[in-house]
């Protein structure tokens, strides 16, 4: 007979074992169970507001952890701090990042656009996938840092842009594939943004600072200036020191059809014009600090088939294109966030804010035509569940639909919109009166590879801007 194995003896051999491997093989766990070490740990930098519900989306995984929290307003991230009750909790993500670097696999970040950059490339830099919000970055030249640093540092990467794993973008593409609408010769974007303060004078006076709110931290890489509530917790976006305006704010969804559905890359034209403050008009120029109250950008770009040129034009304030003729009079163009119009040489295509209700024009061509069949691969899990799975999967194993080096590319290009704005709202200082207040406005020309404004040095000191002291972003 076999020699009996004491119980004693087991249980003290599986503890032994169980010492020196931390990794337990999901069979012997048994079926649908899920070991600490499948799980994907996520930490959140922002995690009040959007970063509250990004964070919720993610939890919504049987594969994640959310381990660590970092905001520099305990006011805003109260709510997360509850719902993830065992995570740590930090007001700087520098300290973060180095305190759990061994604890965390992926960052999500959902700041003030003005830290976006810099807390995704230190995540970056560490090895952690990342996760950041839309626009990617507050500058152009951080844009293509970015797009870098995913391929150096070999990490899975997201924009959150949720339309851009959407069905209606991908039967759009799969329309112009199918040669429905011709060639796209002309595009009309718009968007009901700012839903916040923008025209108006530069806060100002002393002010408390709320207790819970770490304000130097807040300002991050941004110059000192005094706290003012006017900034906080939303109206940020309207600041061009933080925020990047309604073209920042919405673009990165109304303008993805364009980027994903044309043979698009960097522009290499672009100008603008904006609304100007009666006031201000006669008195003392624009309100440089801050974005206008609406705008219109024409873009122009070459084809990647070098067959031509691509216009592409913005409005956004409320200024909408003219309705196409094709369009009945009762029929909704767009939606209630803005919209998007495909011109083509055999018709035309239209879509809401977020890619959604997509249709041919006139839509009874909806009914007249034979629809191509779903060719393109759809994003079953949506957004975020498309990243925390491509985060398991591993860099290089699994696609997302806005990774960086779609997401940089195309946020560079957004962001030549606000470098004209700022070009436009520029005064003269060697010029008095009304002359002053035209230094901008020309067309600008952009030479992508050197990130360069050529016809206008004046303009260029908005491709990069300068970090305060203590604040670095390099690769």
């Amino acid at each position: 007979m076999k020699k009996q194995y004491p119980r004693r003896q087991f249980i003290r051999d599986a503890a032994m074992v169980a010492g020196a491997f931390t990794i337990v093989p999901r069979h012997v766990l048994g079926r649908g169970f899920i070991a600490p070490s499948d799980k994907l740990n996520i930490a959140g930098i922002g995690v009040g507001g959007k970063g509250q519900s990004d964070l919720a989306e993610f939890a919504k995984s049987p594969n994640v952890n959310i381990v660590s929290l970092c905001d520099v307003d305990e006011r805003m991230s109260k709510v997360s701090r509850n719902r993830f009750s065992k995570a740590s909790y930090y007001q700087d993500f520098r300290e973060m990042l180095e305190k759990e670097k061994n604890n965390i696999d992926a960052v999500s970040v959902s700041t003030p656009d003005h830290t976006h950059a810099v807390a995704a490339l230190a995540a970056m830099q560490l090895g952690k996938h990342v996760y950041v919000q839309k626009p990617l970055t507050h500058d152009i030249y951080e844009a293509r840092i970015l797009t870098q640093a995913a391929e150096k540092y070999k990490v899975v990467t997201q924009m959150g842009n949720q339309g851009g794993s959407g069905e209606g973008v991908r039967k759009m593409k799969e329309w112009y594939m199918a040669g429905l609408i011709g060639d796209v010769h002309t595009v009309h974007c718009w968007t009901n943004r700012p839903v916040w303060p923008q025209g108006v004078p530069t806060p100002s006076g002393k002010h408390d600072i709320p207790k819970e709110l770490n304000w130097d931290l807040w300002l991050g890489p941004a110059k000192y200036i005094d706290f003012n509530p006017a900034y906080v917790p939303f109206s940020w976006r309207g600041w061009w020191a933080f925020g990047t305006g309604a073209l920042g704010d919405m673009a990165c969804h109304i303008m993805d059809p364009v980027f994903r559905i044309l043979p698009i890359l960097y522009p290499s034209e672009v100008e603008c014009s904006v609304a100007n403050i009666w006031k201000e008009m006669w008195n003392e120029g624009n309100y440089v600090d801050g974005c206008p109250p609406a705008s219109i950008i024409h873009l122009t770009y070459p084809r990647k088939d070098k067959k031509g040129t691509i216009k592409v034009s913005w409005m956004d304030g409320g200024l909408q294109p003219k309705r196409p003729d094709e369009l009945l009079p009762d029929e909704p163009m767009g939606n209630w966030d803005g919209g998007v119009i495909f011109e083509g040489t055999k018709g035309k295509m239209m879509c809401g804010c977020y890619g959604e209700n997509p249709t041919l024009l006139p839509t009874k061509r909806m009914k007249e035509v034979n629809l191509p069949k779903p060719t393109l691969k759809r994003v079953t899990e949506g957004h975020y569940l498309e990243w925390v799975n491509a985060c398991m999967a591993g860099y290089g194993k699994a696609e997302t639909s806005s990774s960086f080096d779609f997401a940089g590319p195309f946020t560079e290009s957004i962001l030549m919109g606000n470098l004209a704005i700022r070009s436009w709202q520029m005064k003269n200082p060697k010029l008095k009166g009304w002359d002053d207040k035209y230094l901008g406005r020309k067309k600008l020309l952009w030479d992508a590879a050197n990130m360069k404004i050529t016809n206008f040095d004046e303009a260029n000191q908005f491709v990069r801007r300068e970090y305060r002291d203590g604040w670095s972003f390099s690769l």
